[in-house]
């Protein structure tokens, strides 16, 4: 029996909120491969409630036209996919935006494989001290993310998490 080992990764909170705002950009895309299992999500409470500040800004819910509940409702499905990261260790100060400190020790602690960002250059030295790689560039663009094909079809219903749009339908029925 062989064993294939996911991706282990932390997306940072501008990852997250652009999904919501933007469903069809590759960062909404990467939203629903974690909820698809493609990679295991690590998520610490503190980041947890992060996503849940900045996700439910009321400009990000005008820009998003999400309401509270669907945001609620995306927000609720992450966490269940989620591995939880406990913070046993605060490394702080390591970043210059105190705001970005919870995804790198949810990262350093969670054992990470990568943290994924917009913000590159806020995460590289700190990032590259751990030995966790930035997975994103300031451009958009891809780097070293998991593409691994996947079908609905290949996993169980019991071991699959909706898409943002299926628990959204699901939750107006």
């Amino acid at each position: 029996m062989s064993y294939i080992r996911r991706m282990r990764l932390v997306l940072d909170t501008n990852i997250v909120v652009s999904g919501l705002r933007s469903p069809s950009g590759a960062s909404a895309a990467l939203l629903d491969r974690a909820l698809s299992r493609v990679f295991t999500l690590l998520l610490s409470v503190a980041l947890a409630l992060e996503y849940e500040a900045s996700a439910k800004d009321s400009e990000q819910l005008i820009a998003s036209g999400l309401s509270e509940a669907e945001v609620a409702t995306v927000l609720a499905s992450l966490c269940a996919v989620a591995e939880p990261v406990y913070c046993w260790f605060l490394w702080r100060p390591q970043l210059r935006d105190p705001a970005d400190e919870m995804v790198l020790e949810t990262a350093i602690n969670g054992v990470a494989d990568g943290v994924v960002t917009f913000n590159r250059r806020h995460f590289a030295s700190a990032a590259k001290r751990f030995g966790i790689p930035v997975l994103w560039s300031e451009n958009g663009g891809h780097h070293a993310l998991p593409h691994a094909p996947f079908s609905w079809s290949s996993v169980s219903r019991s071991d699959r998490a909706d898409s943002p749009q299926q628990a959204l339908r699901r939750m107006s029925d």
